[in-house]
């Protein structure tokens, strides 16, 4: 199954069972796709997360359901999964920036959240450089937070803890761990490790691969890497602007003509420096893949 054929696969389950509580290891697997991968490859295509697109849906139709018909407030929050009329109404007001109590009294403009069509548009005609890594097994030395599952907070959760890495002596102790024998070269990685569900938080690491010794202190840790496949990629420009960017092009560009598809293994940024706002700036993005399923 081609990636786009799989996204649209899984937005259709979606909307099968939007009045239903949402297994999204279940949507997932439409897309022949862990939870994970399929949440961030969700995320990078639409901007915002699953959990955000079916709040959506519900609220959209939700506000159709209170301006056409005899329904109850109380009645429309239990049919979208709220268990309070109090709850759907905050949520409603959120989304629809009117009560529903108002949508009641007729004649209110209401907000239309129309499902999601996947497509495959043909623009360009541009090249994206890769490259096909195969590593064996390594470990790595790092230090962890646990970050938001929400888009609209996971980047600025990112961004900080690099700050806070910088001025902490992070860098200059993973430095002198690290291995000679390196496929990242002298790079510190930021690592997305992938077991994350829903709209959880999950573990983002910053670390290198390491020689082997005990690590300095309990604020670092150990974590051992399966042997791989991975797609790399250059990043070239501000990471800022830059890195989305590149990210949203793999997963609309490379993946649906490739022969190759994200798998649940542990994705890496290959960072050789902190000078990140430089426009020549270069890095490199790690996805683990593996080879496209006939089906």
């Amino acid at each position: 199954m081609d990636w786009i054929t799989g996204i649209q696969r899984a937005v259709d389950y979606v909307e099968a069972h939007i009045l239903e509580t949402i297994d999204f290891e279940e949507v997932a697997k439409q897309a022949h796709s862990s939870s994970f991968h399929f949440q961030k490859v969700f995320s990078i295509l639409c901007g915002y997360t699953l959990g955000n697109y079916i709040r959506m849906r519900r609220l959209s139709l939700a506000g159709k359901d209170l301006s056409s018909s005899k329904l109850r407030v109380i009645d429309v929050a239990l049919k979208y999964g709220y268990e309070t009329p109090e709850s759907f109404s905050r949520a409603f007001t959120r989304f629809h920036d009117v009560s529903p109590s108002m949508v009641k009294k007729g004649g209110i403009s209401l907000k239309a959240f129309s499902p999601i069509s996947v497509k495959l548009v043909l623009e360009g005609g541009e090249t994206m450089n890769y490259r096909i890594e195969k590593t064996d097994a390594f470990k790595i030395l790092c230090k962890t937070m646990n970050v938001s599952g929400k888009l609209e907070f996971r980047h600025n959760q990112i961004s900080e803890f690099w700050k806070a890495c910088s001025l902490d002596n992070t860098f200059p102790t993973l430095s002198s761990y690290q291995s000679e024998s390196n496929p990242f070269g002298d790079s510190m990685l930021g690592i997305t490790f992938g077991n994350a569900v829903k709209d959880k938080d999950f573990p983002y690491a910053i670390g290198c691969l390491y020689t082997g010794e005990e690590a300095p202190d309990e604020s670092f840790t150990i974590e051992e890497i399966p042997a791989h496949t991975f797609a790399v990629f250059t990043c070239v420009g501000t990471v800022a602007e830059a890195f989305p960017e590149l990210c949203q092009r793999i997963f609309t560009e490379f993946f649906p003509t490739s022969d190759y598809q994200p798998c649940n293994g542990p994705d890496f940024e290959a960072y050789p420096s902190t000078d990140v706002t430089n426009p020549d700036y270069t890095c490199e993005i790690w996805v683990a893949v593996e080879k496209k399923k006939d089906n």
